[in-house]
């Protein structure tokens, strides 16, 4: 266990030295900001932001749910996304003006988009927890209202980590609440939804430093997230 309470494992430790290795050798000059190790602050030009077991729990649990997030920053600005789901044999990538791709386990990459439009009424769904929302009271500050959005939404349901926000960069859901993230939890989501044509910001309604915005809601419409924001 870290100092925060979350788990940590060799794995988490291992794939980051590997990935680490691997940045090092193809881009010398760049920095490396990574969950396990640390890094470089995010006002380096060049920046690579590493996540290798987002969903460590999922990990440990032996549920093939969890992914590898690597996300490359310029001037600050996430530009490209990485998420792969090395149990699936899946991944969702996107560079900024070269669109979304699905590459699945066997066959060619596919190019994803979003969802249509829809009302909350009308929409799938998920949340990676309850943390910091009025299912959990006994945490201190004002909870965000997922029960407002559980009562509301069509279907709804909790589901792990990056994998939502994958889900909603290829349709199949209409989107995602996570109320509590780090920069490396966020990075590389931000280009895979908005090259599919979706809409992320923190919690607060924010794209300006979205990294630092401490949540994440991904979206396949301005109106659905703003209806979103306002019930949460």
């Amino acid at each position: 266990m870290k100092a925060d309470g979350t788990e940590v494992t060799e794995a988490d430790r291992a794939a980051e030295t590997v990935i680490r290795d691997l940045l090092a050798q193809h881009y010398p000059r760049h920095a490396i900001l990574g969950e396990e190790f640390g890094g470089s602050a995010t006002d380096d030009p060049d920046l690579w932001v590493i996540d290798p077991i987002d969903g460590t729990t999922w990990f440990s649990l032996g549920m093939p749910v969890f992914g590898t997030l690597i996300a490359y920053l310029k001037e600050q600005e996430p530009v490209v996304g990485v998420i792969h789901f090395p149990a699936l044999g899946e991944t969702v990538y996107a560079a900024k003006g070269l669109g979304c791709w699905f590459q699945p386990r066997t066959g060619a990459p596919v190019r994803v988009r979003v969802s249509d439009a829809v009302r909350l009424r009308d929409a799938a769904i998920s949340a990676s927890g309850i943390h910091r929302s009025d299912f959990l009271r006994e945490e201190p500050g004002r909870p965000y209202h997922l029960s407002g959005v559980q009562r509301q939404a069509r279907k709804f349901r909790f589901c792990g980590d990056c994998l939502q926000h994958a889900l909603v960069c290829r349709g199949n859901l209409h989107a995602a609440i996570d109320t509590v993230m780090q920069p490396w939890d966020i990075a590389a989501l931000v280009p895979c939804v908005e090259e599919a044509g979706g809409v992320a910001t923190s919690l607060s309604g924010q794209r300006h430093g979205i990294l630092f915005g401490g949540s994440l809601l991904t979206s396949c419409d301005r109106s659905l997230h703003d209806e979103l924001l306002g019930t949460l």
